[in-house]
């Protein structure tokens, strides 16, 4: 139709040519409309040459896509509705892509798809359409879903044989908003693990590397972005859960306000590598103002720490942590165990083997300064349940500690250990205040529950006395009561000053003097923290003829 047009146009002129040389407007007129009606027909023509490729190339690009997706991933690919537009070049969107498991993982059980996308869009230019593969430079990808089918089903399902086909579509990078991958588990006792991806970028893209990419995760407890960069793949299509992943994280200003009962801000920074069902992670931590509910007194937390996450149980092993809290190293090693429909129960080893007791104490009882100064020395087991409460109030500690060279801040109270100690060797005369410190020695074994130590046995030696308590103390400080004996090397009425209260004692040094001991001292503890009460139990009952 152009070249008849053009033919005709070219005759015309031919025609005019021959008239006279003057100038004919109408003659002129005809000649520009007959140019305007080509050039009409011209866009029609290419307005009917697009619609076509436009037919043609909507099943083509689907054709490929999903025969690109079947021969990768070895599976059935599903897709609900693709657009082409020619606004900037071909512009391609589709909506509702599945990707299914291969068919033995199906028929094992996994009816959910492996990969679902909400949609996806890229571009490409028209000649594209009739390359082979064809060149794709970045695919959008948003409201991605990756679900992993538990081991089990990955393992039982039966081999089949791989998909024919070809890959028709390469890809140089993919960015993916609002994802999440979901690694399913068959234990009657474990919920799936989910991570949110917020923002992904994929680089090459090939079927046989593995992928570069730069990630931030949503991390939902303690609230803050997690940024890694790394790479994953290739893709394993028998068992997704075995494909390789390795990376380096940053994890800045995490609130840890969101877990009731602490506080602090904390950064962390590492690496991992594995597979997506087991990932090791090498990282440190750093909170400069942790602090708990009990106390609400900052304290600078330096952790680092080697863990394994199991993505088939949504389990993570700590093996192990080693922590500076103030100044006071320690390590811990356990676990943190997915409960289903509860959250994560924490179960750790903590060993102290060195440590100053007031950084502890400084930590977790309100009132400042600590009690006491002294090295610390303790093994215990920790727990902390899960549930809504307070962490204060689920944490569990049950172990033993040692506690050397005591001191109390509070002048009052170290002059009455002092001079308890000199009236225990039998010198009351120099039992006064302001007497030289005596070095002390406390150990026990304890639990604590619901914000309270509980002491099976807390023994406490100085010069000159034994003292065996047993009782409970609150970290709020308002409960204090202990009961049980103080043994003492001088007879009771060697432990007064003056010449009469010594010779009325005489009488009933008898009945005190058990053991071995120049006297033992049926002793009671009550009040509080700031008001400790003292006194004698005379009608305190022997435990340990109880049995207790």
């Amino acid at each position: 139709m152009l070249i008849l047009c053009i033919q005709l146009n070219v005759k015309d002129v031919k025609h005019d040519t021959k008239q006279t040389s003057g100038p004919a407007p109408s003659k002129r007129r005809g000649f520009w409309g007959r140019i305007a009606i080509a050039l009409l027909f011209v866009v029609i023509g290419f307005a009917a040459t697009l619609e076509v490729m436009l037919h043609r190339a909507e099943p083509i690009l689907r054709g490929r896509i999903v025969e690109t997706l079947a021969t990768r991933f070895d599976s059935r690919v599903e897709m609900d509705k693709l657009h082409v537009s020619v606004l900037s070049g071909l512009e391609v969107a589709g909506d509702g892509l599945r990707i299914f498991p291969p068919d033995g993982v199906v028929d094992a059980g996994a009816k959910a798809p492996l990969i679902s996308l909400e949609r996806f869009a890229f571009h490409v230019n028209v000649m594209g359409l009739f390359q082979k593969p064809m060149h794709v430079g970045t695919v959008k990808v948003s409201g991605m879903t990756i679900s992993i089918p538990p081991r089990e089903m990955r393992q039982q399902g039966p081999k089949r044989d791989r998909r024919a086909g070809k890959i028709k579509i390469v890809v140089d990078q993919i960015d993916f908003d609002d994802s999440k991958l979901i690694i399913g588990t068959m234990k009657p006792d474990k919920d799936p693990k989910k991570f949110a991806l917020k923002h992904i970028v994929m680089h090459n893209v090939g079927p046989n590397d593995p992928w570069r990419y730069d990630a931030t995760l949503v991390n939902a407890v303690p609230t803050g972005n997690i940024h890694a960069v790394g790479t994953f793949g290739p893709w394993v299509n028998e068992s997704p859960g075995d494909s390789a992943v390795t990376g380096k994280y940053t994890f800045d200003r995490a609130d840890l306000n969101t877990i009731k009962g602490i506080a602090g801000i904390l950064s962390s920074v590492g690496e991992f590598n594995g597979q997506l069902n087991r990932i090791v992670v090498d990282g440190t931590t750093e909170t400069p103002d942790f602090s708990l509910d009990t106390a609400h007194h900052p304290m600078p937390l330096h952790t680092k720490f080697h863990a394994i996450v199991d993505g088939t149980s949504g389990d993570t092993y700590l093996q192990p942590v080693e922590a500076k809290l103030g100044d006071s190293e320690f390590t811990c090693r356990g676990e943190v165990i997915n409960i289903k429909g509860k959250g994560h129960q924490i179960n750790l080893d903590v060993d102290v083997p060195n440590g100053r007791i007031q950084d502890f104490l400084e930590l977790a009882v309100k009132a400042q300064p600590a009690i006491m100064t002294g090295r610390l020395n303790m093994k215990t087991k920790l727990t902390i349940h899960p549930g809504k409460e307070s962490v204060t109030q689920k944490i569990g500690l049950n172990g033993h500690f040692t506690l050397r060279s005591i001191h109390f801040v509070n002048p009052e109270w170290q002059d009455k250990v002092d001079m308890m100690s000199l009236r225990a060797q039998g010198e009351a005369k120099q039992a006064k205040p302001g007497a030289e410190d005596v070095s002390s020695l406390m150990t026990g074994q304890f639990g604590m529950g619901r914000g309270k130590l509980h002491f099976n046995r807390l023994a406490y030696a100085l010069p000159g006395a034994d003292i065996n308590l047993a009782g409970v103390y609150s970290l709020d400080g308002n409960e204090l009561d202990f009961d049980g004996k103080v043994r003492t090397k001088a007879a009771l009425s060697n432990m007064v000053a003056t010449w009469w209260k010594s010779w009325l004692l005489k009488p009933v040094d008898p009945f005190f003097r058990k053991n071995g001991a120049g006297a033992e001292i049926p002793v009671k503890i009550s009040g509080s923290r700031g008001a400790p009460k003292f006194g004698l139990a005379l009608k305190h009952k022997d435990k340990d003829k109880e049995g207790n």
